[in-house]
Parts: structure tokens; sequence; C-alpha cells
């Protein structure tokens, strides 16, 4: 899976070639050799061949070079195909001026390896298309009436029976209230954010069952982004979101502070708790050893950051702000301004964070080093994976107490244990949560004024933007901070902060304000997040979520399998919603 096969053929008389390789998702790497290809024996005119696999997720640069001190006789830019059959034909051309030709020859053509995601996008696109059209039918009484009979004859019966003057709900036999499966009431609880949290975690589940193996699902080697880049930095966003809301609910209640502030740090404590059970799984391997522990992972910095923004927004939080009462130099900032000692707060802690990561010495390393090491910088800082980020993991938590198989070391080919959830990079993270909080803010301030709400969504993501056109100069590589999710880079939270900021808008238009989308079906994992959560990664290796493949190395067989173990949680989220069962930390 994923890979090529490359036959090269050496016309050439001598002393034999060297292949080398260099991936273009790497940058500024060291070629890689692959194989060394022996001359032709002129006498027979038999040509030296040599086989090599090659990797097709991206394009690759082949050289060849001369195996003493030739230098470079050739270079091929191609991006192969999966499965594909390939020959490279090594031969003089003129030999008198002793030209070297290369010539990629395409023995059998490769397979499409994407056309299993446009089967799963017709079939996935079909379902909803007979839920829609079900849908509509519903809204035909004859129809409905038939099938709410169907569903529930006796309390059809008792309902046509109080219709002719016989004893109502409160006096019928069985004293059950009539089920609301066709309710059209008012909705109190504002589903969009619910919708939003739920779609984050459905594409994380996705994401961490295999993503079907495709490289666009898995995490970006270092800087830039893939699709799995952006599902957790949009749950802490809506996280954010929720913190603002939730904190008002419980004070207009008459919750105290204390009481608050008490709530808060036991949900950060059992949030952490969980993270340290979930990411040492040791169901069959015997006793947990505190040796290679890991602390750092997604729940810890959930938790965490959590007990910050809580902590933060409910000390700061101002009476009369949310209703408007509070006066305040600029109206048009009003969710801003009363809350100014919670930004300097937010400032002071990404000056922290600028400040440790390029000025932090690092032995060994340059300062201000924010690549991946390895092969990567050309090989001149193989152990220096991070940086200061990976330094003050290393230093403060130890080598075996973070993540040992970090991203990097596909590409990159690094050695040094990195931890994605790590010590400095939540000060960031902070920084997301904070920003969802305004999001939250928003919706409170201006509650029910859905053109303002929209428009300020809208001018926060303008806003993120225009930052992370600056900080990144629009590149992957070349700008002042790179879009790094390993390090949190202040960059990756302003792009991913954007993208939220203009997704929440449309689900809030289409969900809350237009009505045209009641969320599902992510609503429902949305209101079971830390279940779902939880979840999948305990039985991540469990039937029905995962059985033993035909074909290991087919990308068709892996997508059924994480989509099918995707999907059976959106209906286990559903099937809990419905006996209302919800956990909750």
């Amino acid at each position: 899976m994923d890979q090529a096969l490359l036959l090269v053929r050496n016309e050439l008389p001598g002393p034999g070639l060297r292949l080398a390789a260099r991936s273009g998702a790497c940058h500024q790497c060291l070629y890689q050799f692959l194989a060394f290809i022996p001359p032709s024996n002129g006498s027979e005119r038999k040509p030296g061949t040599a086989t090599v696999m090659l990797d097709t997720q991206h394009p690759l640069t082949l050289l060849l070079s001369g195996s003493v001190a030739d230098g470079e006789l050739c270079k091929v830019q191609y991006h192969f195909g999966e499965f594909g059959n390939y020959s490279l034909v090594v031969k003089t051309l003129n030999t008198s001026s002793k030209s070297v030709s290369c010539d990629l020859v395409i023995n059998e053509g490769p397979i499409n390896s994407y056309l299993p995601i446009l089967f799963a996008f017709l079939v996935y696109m079909g379902i909803l298309a007979i839920l829609i059209v079900g849908r509509l039918f519903m809204k035909i009484d004859p129809v409905r009436n038939w099938v709410y009979k169907k569903l529930n004859p006796r309390e059809t019966d008792r309902l046509l029976n109080s219709e002719r003057g016989s004893p109502n709900a409160a006096d019928s036999v069985s004293g059950d209230p009539a089920p609301q499966l066709w309710s059209s009431a008012p909705r109190q609880r504002l589903r969009s954010l619910d919708t939003f949290r739920g779609l984050s975690l459905i594409i994380m589940v996705f994401v961490n069952y295999g993503g079907g193996k495709y490289w666009f699902f898995k995490h970006e080697s270092w800087n830039g982004l893939t699709v799995a880049d952006l599902v957790f930095p949009w749950f802490v966003f809506i996280m954010g979101a929720s913190i603002s809301l939730s904190l008002s609910s419980m004070l207009r209640r008459g919750s105290s502070k204390r009481k608050v502030l008490g709530k808060i740090l036991w949900r950060s404590f059992l949030l952490i708790l969980l993270g340290i059970i979930v990411v040492n799984p040791n169901y069959c391997l015997g006793p947990l050893s505190w040796d290679n522990l890991r602390i750092p992972g997604v729940l810890q910095r959930l938790g965490f950051t959590y007990l910050v923004v809580a902590a933060l927004e409910l000390l700061f939080t101002r009476a009369g702000a949310e209703s408007g009462t509070l006066e305040t130099p600029c109206p048009a900032l009003r969710d801003i301004l009363p809350y100014w000692p919670q930004w300097i707060f937010i400032l002071m802690l990404e000056v922290l964070w600028l400040c440790l990561t390029f000025l932090l010495p690092v032995p060994g390393c340059p300062r201000g080093y924010l690549g991946p090491g390895g092969i990567g910088d050309f090989g001149n800082y193989a152990n220096c994976t991070g940086g200061a980020a990976g330094y003050i993991d290393r230093l403060l938590l130890g080598d075996k107490h973070i993540y040992q198989h970090p991203s990097s070391n596909v590409i990159y080919q690094t050695t040094m244990p990195y931890d994605p959830e790590g010590i400095l990079g939540t000060i960031n993270t902070i920084f997301m949560a904070f920003l969802g909080l305004q999001a939250g803010k928003i919706i409170l301030f201006y509650k029910d004024q859905h053109k303002r709400i929209m428009s300020r969504f809208f001018i926060w993501t303008i806003v993120m933007g225009i930052i992370s056109a600056i900080l990144t100069k629009c590149s992957k590589e070349e700008g002042f901070i790179p879009i790094n999710k390993n390090l949190w880079s202040v960059s990756y939270v302003t792009t991913t902060s954007c993208f939220a900021f203009v997704l929440l808008l449309l689900i809030y238009y289409l969900v809350d304000v237009k009505r045209l989308w009641s969320g599902a079906p992510f609503f429902y994992p949305g209101m079971n997040s830390i279940l779902v959560y939880i979840g999948h990664e305990v039985f991540e290796n469990y039937f029905p979520f995962k059985w033993k493949m035909q074909d290991t190395q087919s990308h068709a067989e892996h997508l059924t399998q994480n989509l099918t173990a995707t999907t059976l949680w959106v209906v286990i989220s559903y099937l809990l919603y419905r006996k209302k069962i919800f956990w909750k930390i």
C-alpha cells in the first residue's frame, strides 16, 4: 500500500550507479540512499539492474550519481502511483559527448487509490437522500399517522379515544404521557454548538481509527495542515465557547463562585486522570510500568486548558456585562473591553511562549529552532526535534514519559521522542480555548441578534486570517512562524481558529437561525462527547470496531473498517440520546 515498484536498468559501462531519493514533503532534507545499480556487462550487452520500492504518497526526486566521484548524472522528479510498475532506463545518448539520458517508462499503470473515497461518499449521500425523502414523507399526515400507529398502536388508539371524549392522558390506564416523536416545540439549547463539537469529534474518531490509511487523514509530518490537524483545535475552540455559556448559566442560577470553582477543579482533575488512563492502556499487557508511563495526552491537555480558561473567566467575570447594563467606552466592543484583564493574561502567556521558543538555549541546537530534526535541515540538527518545546518536555518529564513515535519520524526519520501534547504547546492551546470563549461571549452578549452574532464571527474570521497570513507569509515553510500542529505554533492557532469561526458561523446560520438542518447526525455525539471519545479509544481493537481484514494492503478495506467503526459510534450516541443517557464530567 502506498508503494510502487521501480526497476532501474543501467546500460552504462563503468563502476556502477547510486540511486537516492528525497520526498517532496521533506523540507531541506538529505537524499536517502536506495540502491546500488551495477554497470552493464559490455561483452554480453546485459544491463545492470536493481529493483526498489518507492513511496507514492508524495512526489519524489530521484538522484542518480556515479558510485565513485562522477557527481550527479541525472535527476528525475515524479509522483509515482500506488501499485504502479516503472522502469528507469539509464543510457548514453552520445558516446562522443558522453551525455546520459534517464528515461522513465510505465510498465504497468497504477491504480486509482482514491476511488474508495468516492464510493464511500456516494454511499453516504445515498443514505442521506433516503433520510431526506423519508422526512418529507413524514410531513404528510396520512403517512405520519400510519407510521406512528405501526410504531405504537396502543398509544394511537388512546389518542383517538381521547378525541371522542374518552379519558384523557392523565386518566388513561397506562398513565404514560404521549411520546413527542414529531414535536415542533421551540428549541432552547443552541444545537449549533453541539453540532460543531460532534463534527469535530467524529472526524477525530475517524482519523484516530486510521482514516483509511490515506496520508491526508493523518497528521502532517511537520509544517502544514491536513484534515487530521484541524479537529483537536476545533474541539478546544468549542470547549472554550461552552465554558462561557455554562459558567454564565451557573452564576445566573445563584451558584457561588467558590462552588463553581470547586466544580472546575474537580472536572479538570477527572479529565487529566482519564487521559492518563486512556493513553496508557495495559488491558492485556500485565501491570503498567511507571518507568514508561506517558504523562501528556489529549484529555490531559483538555483538562489543564479547561482549568485555566474557566478559572480565568470565573475570576474576571463582571456583573451586568452580559445584560448590557455595564457601561463601556466603545459599545461595539462590549464583549471585549470589560474583560481586559483576561486579554492581558493571554498576551502575557503568548509573550512567554515566544520567549521560551525563540530565546531558550537548547544544547546542541540553534536558538529559536522550529524544525523537525532528523534528516531535515540537511541533517545538521538531527537531535533537535521541536527545538525548545521538545527540550522542555525531555528535561521536565523525561524521555520515557513522552510520546515515542511522533509523526515526524515517518518522513524526517527522527529518532528523538517528541510529544505533540507537551508542556509548551499547552500555552497556545489555552489561547485557542480563549478564542472559543470569545465566541461564547458573542452568543451571550448578542442573544437572538443573529445578524450581529454572525457579523462578529465573520470579523473574527478575517482578523485571524490576516494574522495567519502575516505570520506564515502565506507559505508552508518560509514564514516567520510556520503552521505546525506538533508545536502548536501561534500561526497554527490563528489559522485553525479562522476556520473554526467561519465553520461555526455556517452551522449557526443553518441550524439555529434558519433551522434548515437539525445538526444530525453530528449533534448526537456532540451531546455525549466524553463518552464517545473515551469509548472509541478503549474499544479501538475490539469487534465490531475492528476485525481481521482479507487484504491489509488495501485502502478500500481500511476505509470500510474505519468508516464502519465511526458510524457505529454515531449510532451509539443517537441511541444514548434517545434514552436520555448523557455522561457529563
